[in-house]
């Protein structure tokens, strides 16, 4: 049932470009620290090669996987298939959090559309790319993306966004630092 793939070939990716949803997980070094999932939407994943993913990380309430990526490197994204044939991929490899200014921020930025609310790329390199079965998986019909947090952003503006972070994603739960201020302010 399951498989291990040596990097992702056209046919993976394909798929992975056909899901709707991705979720991300994450966890500190210390037992006593907050494990993260985080679910992730729209246009924000990108194949960068075979063992190679980068994604945008949008302005939020918390900035628990650039913490932990920070700190450790260890993140693992899954897919699963909501619709179609049951299936389930996981990405597992090192992190790379790259901040808001930054010079590879500007070189990954080529890859996504203009968004607003982008705080961060993570930039991912695969150590196991691995699929299971799913077949507990329940089916779901996809109706859209929301806009919720794309209005948002506009309402904040650029100004409001870097406040916005200034506040809130420089320290993870467990105080962790996330983004330095400036990053966090997109100097």
């Amino acid at each position: 049932m399951a498989k291990r793939f040596d990097g992702i070939d056209d046919k993976l990716a394909a798929w992975i470009a056909a899901q709707k949803l991705f979720l991300v997980a994450t966890a500190p070094l210390s037992a006593a620290g907050h494990v993260n999932l985080s679910p992730k939407g729209g246009e924000a994943f990108r194949i960068l090669g075979p063992t190679e993913v980068a994604y945008q990380d949008y302005t939020g309430s918390g900035a628990e996987t650039a913490a932990h990526v920070r700190e450790n490197g260890r993140i693992v994204i899954m897919f699963c298939a909501f619709e179609g044939p049951p299936r389930i991929v996981r990405l597992h490899g090192q992190g790379t959090l790259l901040p808001l200014g930054t010079p590879r921020f500007d070189e990954l930025a080529k890859h996504f559309p203009p968004n607003l609310g982008t705080r961060a790329f993570i930039q991912i390199a695969l150590s196991r790319i691995s699929d299971s079965c799913g077949y507990s998986v329940p089916l779901y019909n996809f109706v859209g993306q929301r806009d919720v947090l794309d209005a948002w952003n506009d309402r904040k503006g650029a100004a409001g966004l870097k406040a916005y972070r200034e506040e809130n994603n420089t320290r993870s739960l467990d105080g962790l630092p996330a983004f330095d201020s400036d990053s966090a302010a997109g100097h």
